[in-house]
């Protein structure tokens, strides 16, 4: 990962002063619910069948939001041509009322440099793959309070449910749905690491404090990772690799991820992949599928998919609200998880 220009450092900090927790307190917005999601399955992955075929249960999601897909099994990337012909099939079996959509299976998860969760949200953004370090293209969803993102914006936040193994793929839509039963006393850790180039968020971090109306107390922590935590809800930090994963227990619908170059290219070896965090028990994450650079826009912004999800939004729409240029990072998990639907999230301290 290389170094953006300092100069972006300023401007860093100065949007960070005017991320407000104090945002929390705000009315409840409206969410997307099962209806509003299309559910896409690779009809050449007996396992993204199943998987799929099990969601729609699970989330009871109308029948007829089911669109069934041949890709290649085992290809991570298609090519722009490739892709083009894939997401003009989908959309056009789409009605008005789709409002996201999510793609039951593990591969392929990237469009030559684009995520496949950008390019089938936004469309495939050839001017990145000149340079992927080179800034990003602004998401109209970014930091919105838009509830219904193809009505108002005529866009679909989209978003992977891997399915390498069936079971962990039940578990993790269990997690979401499991996460608006019961809210728990959770925390958020938000870690500054010995890794300063994979530092860039730090500046969008929230303060420390504890949101009593959702049972939340945010911590910031000065390491290269922590262990033997039982409350986890978000866990944000920048490394190549986070250990003691095993060690943690993750609330139904948590949230984690880490800065680095490549964890959304799910299969690779060189750097830590994003399904780690599912593996642990998160229910969302996001990684990069090219070289970005260590732009903060082009990563979750802790401060800003916190309070979206504290608002009560779902995990897909505070994930994608919370990327100012998401053209190459990918989102995974179960999109509809929504554990502080129903509570009005009070300001800190």
């Amino acid at each position: 990962m290389h170094l953006s220009p300092l100069i972006r450092i300023a401007a860093l900090l100065s949007f960070a002063c005017l991320v407000s927790f104090s945002a929390f307190a705000a009315p409840q917005p409206a969410r997307l619910t099962p209806a509003n999601l299309a559910v896409i399955v690779n009809e050449a992955d007996p396992n993204s069948v199943e998987v799929g075929e099990y969601y729609l249960q699970a989330r009871q999601i109308p029948a007829q939001n089911l669109i069934k897909v041949k890709l290649p099994t085992g290809k991570v990337q298609l090519s722009a041509w490739e892709f083009a012909g894939v997401r003009s099939n989908i959309l056009t079996r789409l009605g008005p009322e789709i409002q996201a959509i999510v793609m039951v299976w593990t591969t392929p998860y990237a469009v030559e440099c684009n995520s496949i969760t950008s390019a089938m949200t936004l469309g495939y953004d050839a001017q990145q793959c000149k340079k992927t370090c080179d800034p990003g293209k602004p998401s109209p969803y970014f930091n919105s309070e838009i509830s219904l993102p193809y009505t108002s914006l005529g866009i679909r936040p989209s978003m992977l449910l891997p399915v390498e193994s069936v079971e962990q793929a039940k578990a993790l839509i269990d997690r979401g749905v499991f996460s608006s039963f019961r809210l728990l006393p959770s925390s958020a850790y938000l870690l500054t690491t010995s890794d300063q180039a994979r530092n860039a968020r730090v500046p969008m971090f929230p303060k420390p404090m504890q949101i009593a109306a959702s049972q939340l107390t945010i911590q910031r922590i000065e390491a290269d990772s922590i262990q033997d935590r039982k409350d986890v809800m978000f866990y944000f930090t920048g490394k190549i690799s986070v250990p003691h994963l095993d060690t943690l227990t993750f609330r139904p619908g948590a949230i984690a991820d880490h800065l680095t170059s490549s964890g959304g290219d799910l299969l690779g070896k060189s750097q830590m992949s994003s399904l780690r965090w599912l593996d642990a028990g998160a229910t969302g994450s996001y990684g990069t599928v090219s070289e970005p650079c260590n732009y903060w826009q082009k990563f979750p912004a802790p401060s800003i998919v916190m309070k979206h999800y504290l608002q009560g939004e779902t995990l897909i729409e505070s994930y994608w609200k919370s990327v100012a240029w998401p053209a190459q990072g990918l989102f995974i998990g179960e999109p509809l998880a929504a554990p502080y639907a129903g509570t009005t999230a009070a300001p800190g301290p």
